[in-house]
């Protein structure tokens, strides 16, 4: 399987297993030996100014993209031999390429069961939570259609959702559930970041995503608050298992483990901290209309 974008950026800088130990957060672990393997791998192949060289390519839900680009510059200066690629895809699209023989040395999912599904084909070694993330509605700027919630204003809108099989949109269809109300989408998208494009673009009359995505659409369109849920996806991190440079991969996670990585991704674009509830999560979520 082919997947279609590829960023390329020079990166990182080598974590320690201290830096991981630190950072804490709700983890799931397969093999806590494969985890203290990767660690001693990667002391055993840095150099001897701390740094670690060659390329890893890294598979992440599309909602992580600008946050894990953030993340991958933060790692130029400490390893110029360094760099990685990215590919950002749906959850789904990635664990399926990776089972048809794609290659890769990090997978970041933006829910735990598709990553289940990657630990039950053998793809991965351990998982460790680094993120949550909920829901929000959005409209385009100016809100034209007048939609005031998950409600009869949406009756003449063209409401986009994602698909029930991508994670954003397994968790509408909770979302859905949890609320008692059905809701009839113009069109289900492949990844949570088409939803806001076509929010944006005024293509569509509003959108559920991410509130993440939201954050990151800035004034191109405007929140609108759901009512209070408990549906919050969790995001979880691996080194594949047949990573190419797994040093470097560990060191990635590590740095995404790390406080610094943590920063850009509850600081800068609002995700929620690992394994943070439902409040926890929404608490970053924006919760009024423009």
């Amino acid at each position: 399987m082919r997947l279609s974008r590829r960023v390329a950026l020079t990166t990182l800088s080598l974590v320690s297993a201290a830096s991981l130990a630190a950072c804490g957060g709700g983890s799931s672990s397969s093999s806590t030996a494969s985890a203290n393997d990767a660690g001693a791998s990667s002391a055993a192949t840095a150099g001897a100014s701390g740094t670690v060289s060659g390329e890893i390519t890294v598979f992440a839900a599309a909602s992580l993209q600008d946050s894990f680009e953030e993340i991958a510059k933060d790692f130029k200066a400490d390893n110029p031999d360094a760099s990685v690629t990215f590919d950002f895809e749906g959850s789904q699209d990635l664990v399926s390429a990776l089972a048809e023989g794609s290659a890769a040395d990090v997978l970041a999912t933006a829910n735990s069961s598709t990553m289940k599904d990657a630990a039950d084909q053998g793809l991965v070694g351990e998982q460790t939570e680094f993120a949550t993330n909920a829901l929000t509605l959005i409209v385009p700027e100016g809100n034209p259609a007048g939609v005031t919630g998950l409600n009869g204003t949406l009756k003449h809108a063209d409401l986009v959702v994602c698909a029930p099989e991508v994670p954003c949109g397994a968790a509408t269809v909770k979302l859905e559930k949890e609320l008692g109300v059905t809701l009839a989408p113009v069109s289900e998208e492949q990844k949570v970041t088409d939803v806001r494009g076509k929010v944006e673009s005024g293509e569509a009359d509003a959108g559920i995503v991410y509130a993440t995505d939201a954050k990151d659409a800035g004034d191109a369109v405007e929140t609108v608050a759901l009512p209070a849920n408990d549906v919050i996806n969790h995001y979880p991190i691996a080194v594949t298992k047949d990573a190419k440079n797994a040093a470097a991969a560990q060191a990635f996670v590590d740095y995404v483990l790390s406080r610094s990585g943590q920063t850009v991704l509850q600081g800068t674009y609002g995700f929620g901290a690992p394994g943070a509830g439902a409040d926890a999560s929404r608490s970053a979520s924006p919760a009024t209309t423009k």
